[in-house]
Protein backbone atom coordinates (compact mmCIF):
# COMPACT_ATOMS: atom_id res chain seq x y z
CA UNK A 1 0.00 0.00 0.00
CA UNK A 2 1.03 3.53 -0.45
CA UNK A 3 3.26 5.26 2.05
CA UNK A 4 3.61 8.63 1.88
CA UNK A 5 4.20 9.40 5.22
CA UNK A 6 6.42 6.97 6.39
CA UNK A 7 10.01 7.68 7.49
CA UNK A 8 12.90 5.14 7.72
CA UNK A 9 13.92 6.38 10.74
CA UNK A 10 10.48 6.03 12.61
CA UNK A 11 10.67 3.17 15.02
CA UNK A 12 7.53 3.34 16.87
CA UNK A 13 5.23 1.13 15.09
CA UNK A 14 8.34 -0.53 13.17
CA UNK A 15 6.45 -3.87 12.40
CA UNK A 16 4.24 -4.01 9.20
CA UNK A 17 1.43 -6.46 9.62
CA UNK A 18 1.10 -9.63 6.99
CA UNK A 19 -2.35 -10.83 4.84
CA UNK A 20 -5.06 -10.17 7.12
CA UNK A 21 -8.27 -8.37 7.49
CA UNK A 22 -11.10 -7.39 10.02
CA UNK A 23 -14.48 -8.01 10.36
CA UNK A 24 -16.26 -5.66 12.22
CA UNK A 25 -19.41 -5.84 14.30
CA UNK A 26 -21.07 -2.65 15.14
CA UNK A 27 -20.27 -0.63 12.45
CA UNK A 28 -22.50 2.43 13.26
CA UNK A 29 -21.54 2.97 16.91
CA UNK A 30 -19.62 6.08 17.86
CA UNK A 31 -16.45 3.93 18.66
CA UNK A 32 -16.45 2.45 15.24
CA UNK A 33 -16.81 5.77 13.25
CA UNK A 34 -14.87 7.54 15.65
CA UNK A 35 -11.82 5.46 16.72
CA UNK A 36 -11.81 2.00 14.84
CA UNK A 37 -12.63 2.88 11.29
CA UNK A 38 -9.67 6.27 11.58
CA UNK A 39 -7.36 3.74 12.85
CA UNK A 40 -7.57 1.46 10.20
CA UNK A 41 -7.10 4.47 7.49
CA UNK A 42 -4.25 5.69 9.62
CA UNK A 43 -2.25 2.61 9.82
CA UNK A 44 -2.70 1.88 6.11
CA UNK A 45 -1.84 5.88 5.65
CA UNK A 46 1.39 5.01 7.36
CA UNK A 47 2.12 2.07 5.39
CA UNK A 48 1.66 -0.62 8.13
CA UNK A 49 -1.29 -2.50 6.45
CA UNK A 50 -0.67 -5.30 3.55
CA UNK A 51 -1.67 -3.80 0.10
CA UNK A 52 -4.80 -6.74 0.20
CA UNK A 53 -5.86 -5.46 3.56
CA UNK A 54 -10.09 -6.11 3.89
CA UNK A 55 -12.22 -4.63 6.31
CA UNK A 56 -15.98 -6.57 6.84
CA UNK A 57 -18.25 -4.58 8.53
CA UNK A 58 -21.61 -6.66 9.87
CA UNK A 59 -24.39 -5.08 10.74
CA UNK A 60 -28.35 -4.87 9.89
CA UNK A 61 -28.34 -2.18 8.18
CA UNK A 62 -29.68 -2.55 4.21
CA UNK A 63 -26.13 -1.23 2.62
CA UNK A 64 -24.09 -2.35 -0.38
CA UNK A 65 -20.58 -2.53 -0.04
CA UNK A 66 -20.43 0.94 -1.59
CA UNK A 67 -22.71 2.03 0.89
CA UNK A 68 -20.21 1.25 3.78
CA UNK A 69 -17.29 2.10 1.97
CA UNK A 70 -19.15 6.05 2.10
CA UNK A 71 -19.34 5.47 5.68
CA UNK A 72 -16.08 4.42 6.18
CA UNK A 73 -14.89 7.73 4.21
CA UNK A 74 -17.05 9.87 5.74
CA UNK A 75 -15.44 8.33 9.40
CA UNK A 76 -11.89 9.01 7.99
CA UNK A 77 -12.35 12.36 6.50
CA UNK A 78 -13.53 13.57 9.96
CA UNK A 79 -11.50 11.97 12.59
CA UNK A 80 -8.56 10.44 10.98
CA UNK A 81 -5.46 11.49 12.49
CA UNK A 82 -3.30 11.59 9.37
CA UNK A 83 -4.03 13.66 6.29
CA UNK A 84 -6.10 12.36 3.48
CA UNK A 85 -4.86 10.26 0.70
CA UNK A 86 -6.67 9.72 -1.93
CA UNK A 87 -4.64 7.05 -3.46
CA UNK A 88 -4.00 5.60 0.03
CA UNK A 89 -8.00 5.45 0.16
CA UNK A 90 -8.53 3.57 -3.57
CA UNK A 91 -6.36 1.25 -2.38
CA UNK A 92 -8.12 0.40 1.25
CA UNK A 93 -11.44 1.14 -0.42
CA UNK A 94 -10.92 -1.95 -2.40
CA UNK A 95 -11.12 -4.17 0.02
CA UNK A 96 -14.31 -2.86 1.48
CA UNK A 97 -17.27 -5.38 2.06
CA UNK A 98 -20.62 -5.09 3.81
CA UNK A 99 -22.52 -7.99 5.38
CA UNK A 100 -26.32 -6.90 5.95
CA UNK A 101 -26.74 -9.53 9.08
CA UNK A 102 -28.50 -10.02 12.43
CA UNK A 103 -26.54 -11.30 14.99
CA UNK A 104 -28.87 -13.96 16.06
CA UNK A 105 -29.44 -14.96 12.24
CA UNK A 106 -27.20 -18.37 11.54
CA UNK A 107 -27.83 -17.75 7.73
CA UNK A 108 -26.19 -13.80 8.11
CA UNK A 109 -23.23 -15.65 9.35
CA UNK A 110 -23.13 -18.36 6.68
CA UNK A 111 -22.79 -15.12 4.59
CA UNK A 112 -20.12 -13.86 6.67
CA UNK A 113 -18.31 -16.69 6.03
CA UNK A 114 -18.90 -16.86 1.84
CA UNK A 115 -17.61 -12.94 1.80
CA UNK A 116 -14.12 -14.39 4.02
CA UNK A 117 -13.67 -16.67 1.97
CA UNK A 118 -13.81 -14.59 -1.29
CA UNK A 119 -11.56 -11.97 0.18
CA UNK A 120 -9.16 -14.67 0.65
CA UNK A 121 -9.47 -15.83 -2.88
CA UNK A 122 -9.06 -12.08 -4.47
CA UNK A 123 -7.17 -10.28 -1.94
CA UNK A 124 -5.14 -12.32 -0.55
CA UNK A 125 -5.69 -12.20 3.06
CA UNK A 126 -4.99 -16.05 3.56
CA UNK A 127 -7.53 -17.18 5.86
CA UNK A 128 -6.27 -14.59 8.41
CA UNK A 129 -9.28 -12.75 9.85
CA UNK A 130 -9.46 -10.53 13.32
CA UNK A 131 -13.22 -10.55 14.81
CA UNK A 132 -13.44 -6.58 16.26
CA UNK A 133 -16.65 -6.88 18.50
CA UNK A 134 -17.66 -2.94 19.00
CA UNK A 135 -20.81 -4.27 20.72
CA UNK A 136 -22.70 -3.92 24.02
CA UNK A 137 -21.10 -6.23 26.14
CA UNK A 138 -24.26 -8.49 26.67
CA UNK A 139 -24.00 -9.38 23.03
CA UNK A 140 -20.42 -10.96 23.35
CA UNK A 141 -21.57 -14.56 23.82
CA UNK A 142 -24.52 -14.22 20.98
CA UNK A 143 -21.85 -13.44 18.40
CA UNK A 144 -19.05 -15.85 19.51
CA UNK A 145 -21.51 -18.51 19.62
CA UNK A 146 -22.45 -18.02 16.09
CA UNK A 147 -18.41 -17.50 14.63
CA UNK A 148 -18.11 -20.97 16.48
CA UNK A 149 -20.98 -22.65 14.99
CA UNK A 150 -20.51 -21.23 11.39
CA UNK A 151 -16.92 -22.36 11.89
CA UNK A 152 -15.91 -18.83 11.18
CA UNK A 153 -13.45 -19.05 14.16
CA UNK A 154 -11.63 -22.33 13.40
CA UNK A 155 -8.38 -21.48 11.01
CA UNK A 156 -7.52 -24.01 8.83
CA UNK A 157 -3.92 -25.08 8.83
CA UNK A 158 -1.18 -22.10 8.34
CA UNK A 159 -4.21 -19.48 9.21
CA UNK A 160 -5.29 -17.38 12.07
CA UNK A 161 -8.08 -16.54 13.75
CA UNK A 162 -8.44 -13.88 16.37
CA UNK A 163 -11.37 -11.92 18.19
CA UNK A 164 -11.50 -8.42 20.30
CA UNK A 165 -13.66 -7.62 22.69
CA UNK A 166 -13.53 -3.83 24.64
CA UNK A 167 -14.53 -3.52 28.04
CA UNK A 168 -16.30 -3.92 30.41
CA UNK A 169 -14.81 -7.35 30.87
CA UNK A 170 -17.96 -8.53 32.76
CA UNK A 171 -19.47 -6.59 35.74
CA UNK A 172 -18.17 -8.72 38.48
CA UNK A 173 -15.96 -11.69 38.74
CA UNK A 174 -18.62 -14.26 38.41
CA UNK A 175 -19.46 -12.57 35.11
CA UNK A 176 -15.69 -11.72 34.13
CA UNK A 177 -15.41 -15.76 34.65
CA UNK A 178 -18.65 -16.77 32.76
CA UNK A 179 -17.50 -14.60 29.47
CA UNK A 180 -14.05 -15.97 29.54
CA UNK A 181 -15.68 -19.23 29.49
CA UNK A 182 -17.48 -17.59 26.46
CA UNK A 183 -14.29 -16.78 24.48
CA UNK A 184 -12.27 -19.87 25.05
CA UNK A 185 -15.46 -21.75 23.69
CA UNK A 186 -14.47 -20.53 20.13
CA UNK A 187 -10.91 -18.88 20.74
CA UNK A 188 -7.62 -19.94 21.80
CA UNK A 189 -6.45 -17.72 24.97
CA UNK A 190 -3.89 -16.30 22.97
CA UNK A 191 -6.12 -15.70 20.17
CA UNK A 192 -8.30 -13.63 22.61
CA UNK A 193 -7.63 -9.67 22.95
CA UNK A 194 -9.42 -7.51 25.59
CA UNK A 195 -9.35 -3.88 24.51
CA UNK A 196 -7.89 -1.21 27.50
CA UNK A 197 -7.30 1.77 25.33
CA UNK A 198 -5.57 3.64 28.26
CA UNK A 199 -2.65 0.91 27.57
CA UNK A 200 -1.88 2.37 23.95
CA UNK A 201 -1.45 5.52 25.19
CA UNK A 202 2.08 6.73 24.90
CA UNK A 203 2.45 7.80 28.26
CA UNK A 204 1.14 5.15 29.74
CA UNK A 205 4.36 3.22 27.72
CA UNK A 206 6.58 5.48 28.56
CA UNK A 207 5.71 4.99 32.27
CA UNK A 208 7.68 1.23 32.12
CA UNK A 209 10.25 3.09 29.53
CA UNK A 210 11.18 5.54 32.44
CA UNK A 211 11.64 3.27 35.03
CA UNK A 212 13.35 1.02 33.42
CA UNK A 213 15.62 2.77 31.16
CA UNK A 214 17.01 5.21 33.66
CA UNK A 215 19.12 4.53 36.50
CA UNK A 216 18.20 7.68 38.21
CA UNK A 217 14.57 6.63 39.39
CA UNK A 218 14.64 3.23 40.25
CA UNK A 219 16.44 3.51 43.60
CA UNK A 220 13.92 5.59 44.58
CA UNK A 221 10.88 3.99 43.31
CA UNK A 222 9.67 2.09 46.82
CA UNK A 223 8.51 2.84 50.05
CA UNK A 224 11.65 4.66 51.64
CA UNK A 225 11.11 7.06 49.42
CA UNK A 226 7.94 7.43 48.15
CA UNK A 227 5.22 8.76 50.52
CA UNK A 228 1.77 7.81 48.26
CA UNK A 229 0.78 7.16 44.74
CA UNK A 230 -2.48 8.88 43.20
CA UNK A 231 -3.51 7.96 40.46
CA UNK A 232 -6.72 10.33 38.79
CA UNK A 233 -8.44 10.16 35.68
CA UNK A 234 -11.45 13.09 35.81
CA UNK A 235 -13.53 13.88 32.86
CA UNK A 236 -15.73 17.22 33.27
CA UNK A 237 -18.38 16.38 31.20
CA UNK A 238 -21.48 13.99 32.09
CA UNK A 239 -22.82 10.63 30.86
CA UNK A 240 -24.20 12.51 27.50
CA UNK A 241 -26.78 9.70 26.27
CA UNK A 242 -24.79 7.11 28.07
CA UNK A 243 -27.83 6.26 30.35
CA UNK A 244 -28.70 2.69 28.98
CA UNK A 245 -24.94 1.60 29.44
CA UNK A 246 -23.64 3.74 32.27
CA UNK A 247 -26.66 3.61 35.12
CA UNK A 248 -26.07 0.25 36.90
CA UNK A 249 -22.26 0.15 35.92
CA UNK A 250 -21.02 3.06 37.22
CA UNK A 251 -17.52 4.79 38.07
CA UNK A 252 -15.88 2.23 39.77
CA UNK A 253 -16.60 -0.36 37.04
CA UNK A 254 -16.41 1.54 34.05
CA UNK A 255 -12.95 3.01 34.95
CA UNK A 256 -11.22 1.74 38.16
CA UNK A 257 -11.84 -2.00 37.54
CA UNK A 258 -9.62 -1.87 34.61
CA UNK A 259 -7.74 1.59 33.65
CA UNK A 260 -6.81 2.54 36.88
CA UNK A 261 -5.70 -0.94 38.40
CA UNK A 262 -3.67 -1.68 35.11
CA UNK A 263 -2.54 1.86 35.66
CA UNK A 264 -1.23 1.07 39.03
CA UNK A 265 -0.17 -2.09 37.95
CA UNK A 266 2.80 -0.67 35.57
CA UNK A 267 3.66 1.58 37.83
CA UNK A 268 4.37 -0.51 40.88
CA UNK A 269 5.20 -3.78 39.26
CA UNK A 270 9.19 -4.91 38.96
CA UNK A 271 11.06 -4.66 36.24
CA UNK A 272 10.37 -8.00 34.16
CA UNK A 273 13.07 -10.13 31.91
CA UNK A 274 12.11 -8.63 29.16
CA UNK A 275 9.08 -7.18 27.65
CA UNK A 276 7.41 -9.99 26.26
CA UNK A 277 3.81 -10.33 26.61
CA UNK A 278 4.11 -13.47 29.23
CA UNK A 279 6.81 -11.30 31.25
CA UNK A 280 5.07 -8.34 31.38
CA UNK A 281 2.12 -9.90 32.39
CA UNK A 282 3.73 -12.46 35.11
CA UNK A 283 4.90 -8.97 37.00
CA UNK A 284 1.83 -7.25 36.67
CA UNK A 285 -0.17 -10.04 38.04
CA UNK A 286 1.96 -9.94 40.97
CA UNK A 287 0.80 -6.28 41.84
CA UNK A 288 -2.77 -7.08 41.71
CA UNK A 289 -2.04 -10.40 43.81
CA UNK A 290 0.03 -8.32 46.61
CA UNK A 291 -2.91 -5.38 46.81
CA UNK A 292 -4.60 -5.78 50.33
CA UNK A 293 -8.38 -3.78 50.45
CA UNK A 294 -8.72 -1.41 53.82
CA UNK A 295 -9.74 -3.01 56.94
CA UNK A 296 -12.80 -0.58 57.19
CA UNK A 297 -14.26 0.11 53.52
CA UNK A 298 -16.24 3.01 54.57
CA UNK A 299 -13.80 4.88 55.83
CA UNK A 300 -11.34 4.50 53.31
CA UNK A 301 -13.52 4.80 49.71
CA UNK A 302 -15.71 7.33 48.63
CA UNK A 303 -18.32 7.26 46.10
CA UNK A 304 -20.82 10.17 44.71
CA UNK A 305 -23.12 11.28 42.43
CA UNK A 306 -22.91 15.15 40.48
CA UNK A 307 -25.00 17.71 41.01
CA UNK A 308 -26.75 20.29 38.82
CA UNK A 309 -24.64 23.32 38.84
CA UNK A 310 -22.31 25.09 36.52
CA UNK A 311 -19.74 23.89 34.56
CA UNK A 312 -17.01 25.72 32.73
CA UNK A 313 -20.24 28.81 33.13
CA UNK A 314 -22.53 26.91 31.82
CA UNK A 315 -25.83 25.18 33.89
CA UNK A 316 -25.88 21.79 33.68
CA UNK A 317 -28.40 19.02 35.22
CA UNK A 318 -27.09 16.65 38.13
CA UNK A 319 -27.03 12.94 37.67
CA UNK A 320 -30.72 12.39 38.83
CA UNK A 321 -31.63 14.53 36.22
CA UNK A 322 -30.59 12.99 33.21
CA UNK A 323 -32.66 11.43 30.41
CA UNK A 324 -33.11 8.27 31.40
CA UNK A 325 -31.63 7.82 34.86
CA UNK A 326 -34.18 6.68 37.75
CA UNK A 327 -34.74 9.24 40.08
CA UNK A 328 -34.18 5.84 42.50
CA UNK A 329 -30.92 5.16 41.07
CA UNK A 330 -27.77 4.32 43.27
CA UNK A 331 -25.09 4.60 40.83
CA UNK A 332 -21.94 6.22 41.75
CA UNK A 333 -20.31 8.98 39.13
CA UNK A 334 -17.33 9.52 41.48
CA UNK A 335 -15.34 7.07 43.22
CA UNK A 336 -12.30 6.71 45.45
CA UNK A 337 -10.28 4.19 47.21
CA UNK A 338 -7.24 3.47 48.79
CA UNK A 339 -5.22 0.18 48.65
CA UNK A 340 -1.84 -0.94 49.70
CA UNK A 341 -0.11 -3.69 48.37
CA UNK A 342 2.01 -6.33 50.11
CA UNK A 343 5.11 -6.93 49.45
CA UNK A 344 8.66 -5.26 49.73
CA UNK A 345 9.08 -2.50 47.66
CA UNK A 346 6.04 -0.86 48.51
CA UNK A 347 4.96 -1.80 52.32
CA UNK A 348 3.75 1.29 53.93
CA UNK A 349 2.74 2.86 50.70
CA UNK A 350 -0.93 3.88 50.18
CA UNK A 351 -2.30 4.06 46.51
CA UNK A 352 -5.74 6.38 46.28
CA UNK A 353 -7.37 5.85 42.72
CA UNK A 354 -9.94 8.23 41.92
CA UNK A 355 -12.10 8.48 38.57
CA UNK A 356 -15.19 10.86 38.27
CA UNK A 357 -17.70 12.77 35.79
CA UNK A 358 -18.21 16.31 36.01
CA UNK A 359 -14.88 17.23 37.89
CA UNK A 360 -12.98 20.26 37.43
CA UNK A 361 -11.23 19.16 34.47
CA UNK A 362 -10.25 16.42 31.87
CA UNK A 363 -7.66 14.89 33.33
CA UNK A 364 -5.95 11.63 33.82
CA UNK A 365 -2.53 11.41 35.59
CA UNK A 366 -0.40 9.04 37.87
CA UNK A 367 1.42 11.21 40.34
CA UNK A 368 4.34 9.04 42.28
CA UNK A 369 4.40 11.80 45.29
CA UNK A 370 7.82 11.79 47.14
CA UNK A 371 8.68 11.73 51.49
CA UNK A 372 9.46 15.18 53.07
CA UNK A 373 13.06 15.30 53.30
CA UNK A 374 13.70 13.92 56.05
CA UNK A 375 15.65 17.46 58.05
CA UNK A 376 14.82 20.73 56.48
CA UNK A 377 17.80 23.61 57.83
CA UNK A 378 15.81 26.13 56.71
CA UNK A 379 13.27 28.31 58.71
CA UNK A 380 9.47 27.63 59.20
CA UNK A 381 8.79 30.59 56.65
CA UNK A 382 11.62 29.72 54.11
CA UNK A 383 9.77 26.81 53.41
CA UNK A 384 6.42 27.68 54.30
CA UNK A 385 5.07 27.17 50.54
CA UNK A 386 7.55 23.70 49.57
CA UNK A 387 4.90 20.94 48.91
CA UNK A 388 6.06 17.40 48.92
CA UNK A 389 8.36 16.46 45.28
CA UNK A 390 6.09 14.29 43.12
CA UNK A 391 6.85 12.77 39.49
CA UNK A 392 3.63 13.05 37.92
CA UNK A 393 3.30 11.51 33.93
CA UNK A 394 0.38 13.38 32.37
CA UNK A 395 -1.55 11.17 30.23
CA UNK A 396 -3.81 12.79 29.18
CA UNK A 397 -4.99 15.60 27.43
CA UNK A 398 -1.22 17.17 27.37
CA UNK A 399 0.98 13.72 27.13
CA UNK A 400 4.41 14.05 29.20
CA UNK A 401 6.17 14.32 32.83
CA UNK A 402 6.15 17.02 35.22
CA UNK A 403 8.65 16.80 37.79
CA UNK A 404 7.87 19.35 40.86
CA UNK A 405 10.65 19.69 43.41
CA UNK A 406 11.86 22.74 45.53
CA UNK A 407 14.28 25.52 44.52
CA UNK A 408 15.48 29.09 45.46
CA UNK A 409 13.73 32.31 44.91
CA UNK A 410 15.65 34.09 43.47
CA UNK A 411 16.56 37.62 44.78
CA UNK A 412 15.02 36.57 48.20
CA UNK A 413 18.22 37.67 51.52
CA UNK A 414 17.11 34.83 52.78
CA UNK A 415 16.95 31.10 51.82
CA UNK A 416 13.51 31.25 51.07
CA UNK A 417 12.28 28.23 48.91
CA UNK A 418 9.21 27.50 46.71
CA UNK A 419 7.82 24.66 44.18
CA UNK A 420 8.50 24.31 40.98
CA UNK A 421 8.30 22.53 37.93
CA UNK A 422 10.26 20.53 34.98
CA UNK A 423 8.40 19.60 31.78
CA UNK A 424 8.61 16.82 29.29
CA UNK A 425 5.85 17.17 26.55
CA UNK A 426 5.62 15.14 23.41
CA UNK A 427 5.08 17.77 21.31
CA UNK A 428 8.06 19.40 22.52
CA UNK A 429 10.40 17.13 22.12
CA UNK A 430 9.50 14.46 19.56
CA UNK A 431 8.42 15.99 15.69
CA UNK A 432 6.34 13.02 14.97
CA UNK A 433 2.81 13.39 16.66
CA UNK A 434 2.19 10.20 18.61
CA UNK A 435 0.13 7.33 17.18
CA UNK A 436 -3.79 7.08 18.61
CA UNK A 437 -4.04 4.44 20.76
CA UNK A 438 -6.44 2.94 18.57
CA UNK A 439 -3.77 2.57 16.19
CA UNK A 440 -0.96 0.75 18.28
CA UNK A 441 -3.67 -1.63 20.00
CA UNK A 442 -5.01 -2.58 16.69
CA UNK A 443 -2.01 -3.48 15.03
CA UNK A 444 -0.46 -5.06 18.10
CA UNK A 445 -3.52 -7.15 16.92
CA UNK A 446 -2.72 -7.81 13.58
CA UNK A 447 0.19 -8.46 14.38
CA UNK A 448 -0.69 -11.14 17.45
CA UNK A 449 1.75 -9.41 20.02
CA UNK A 450 -0.49 -9.02 23.08
CA UNK A 451 1.83 -7.25 25.75
CA UNK A 452 -0.39 -4.43 25.97
CA UNK A 453 -3.85 -6.53 26.65
CA UNK A 454 -4.86 -8.08 30.06
CA UNK A 455 -4.86 -11.37 30.38
CA UNK A 456 -8.10 -13.42 31.80
CA UNK A 457 -6.22 -13.70 34.89
CA UNK A 458 -5.31 -10.16 35.30
CA UNK A 459 -9.21 -9.55 34.99
CA UNK A 460 -9.82 -11.82 37.53
CA UNK A 461 -7.69 -10.43 39.65
CA UNK A 462 -9.02 -6.59 39.16
CA UNK A 463 -12.84 -8.10 40.12
CA UNK A 464 -11.03 -9.70 43.60
CA UNK A 465 -10.37 -6.52 44.42
CA UNK A 466 -13.55 -4.38 43.54
CA UNK A 467 -16.25 -6.73 44.18
CA UNK A 468 -16.10 -6.25 48.06
CA UNK A 469 -15.91 -2.84 47.48
CA UNK A 470 -19.18 -2.98 45.33
CA UNK A 471 -20.90 -5.36 47.48
CA UNK A 472 -20.43 -2.40 51.07
CA UNK A 473 -21.42 0.21 48.69
CA UNK A 474 -24.39 -1.92 47.45
CA UNK A 475 -25.24 -2.18 51.27
CA UNK A 476 -24.67 1.76 52.22
CA UNK A 477 -28.15 3.21 50.32
CA UNK A 478 -27.11 6.72 48.02
CA UNK A 479 -24.03 7.98 47.18
CA UNK A 480 -23.25 11.92 48.66
CA UNK A 481 -24.34 14.64 46.47
CA UNK A 482 -21.28 16.74 44.88
CA UNK A 483 -20.43 19.66 42.78
CA UNK A 484 -20.29 19.51 39.44
CA UNK A 485 -17.10 21.62 38.42
CA UNK A 486 -15.71 20.59 41.94
CA UNK A 487 -13.76 17.55 43.00
CA UNK A 488 -15.75 15.13 44.18
CA UNK A 489 -17.58 14.81 47.31
CA UNK A 490 -16.84 15.54 50.73
CA UNK A 491 -15.88 12.26 51.78
CA UNK A 492 -13.32 11.58 49.13
CA UNK A 493 -11.35 14.90 51.13
CA UNK A 494 -12.06 13.02 54.55
CA UNK A 495 -10.74 9.62 53.35
CA UNK A 496 -7.22 10.80 52.10
CA UNK A 497 -7.46 13.63 55.19
CA UNK A 498 -7.58 10.39 57.36
CA UNK A 499 -4.03 9.29 56.86
CA UNK A 500 -2.43 13.02 57.29
CA UNK A 501 -2.78 13.47 53.36
CA UNK A 502 -4.42 15.43 50.53
CA UNK A 503 -5.10 15.02 47.00
CA UNK A 504 -3.35 16.68 44.50
CA UNK A 505 -4.83 19.35 42.24
CA UNK A 506 -4.16 18.50 38.59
Amino acid sequence: MANPLRDPRDRRLPKVAGPCGIVLFGVTGDLARKKIMPAIYDLANRGFLPPGFALVGFARRQWDNEDFAAEVHDAVREHARTPFHEDVWRQLSEGIRFVEGDLNDPVSYAQLRDVVEELDRLRGTMGNHVFYLSIPPGLFPVVVTHLKESGLSEPAAGEWRRVVVEKPFGHDLTSARDLDHVLESAFRPDEIFRIDHYLGKETVQNILAVRFANTMFEPIWNGNFVDNVQITQAEDIGIGGRAGYYDGIGAARDVIQNHLLQLMALTAMEEPLSFDAQQVRVEKEKVLSAVRLPGDIDLHTARGQYAAGWQGGVPVVGFLEEDGIPATSTTETFAAIRLTLDNRRWAGVPFYLRTGKRLGRRVTEVAVVFKRAPHLPFSDYAVQELSDNALVFRIQPDEGITVRFGSKVPGTPTLEVRDVSMDFQYGDSFVDTSPEAYEKLILDVLLGEPPLFPRSTEVELSWRILDPILDRWAESGRPEQYASGGWGPASAYDMIARDGREWRRP
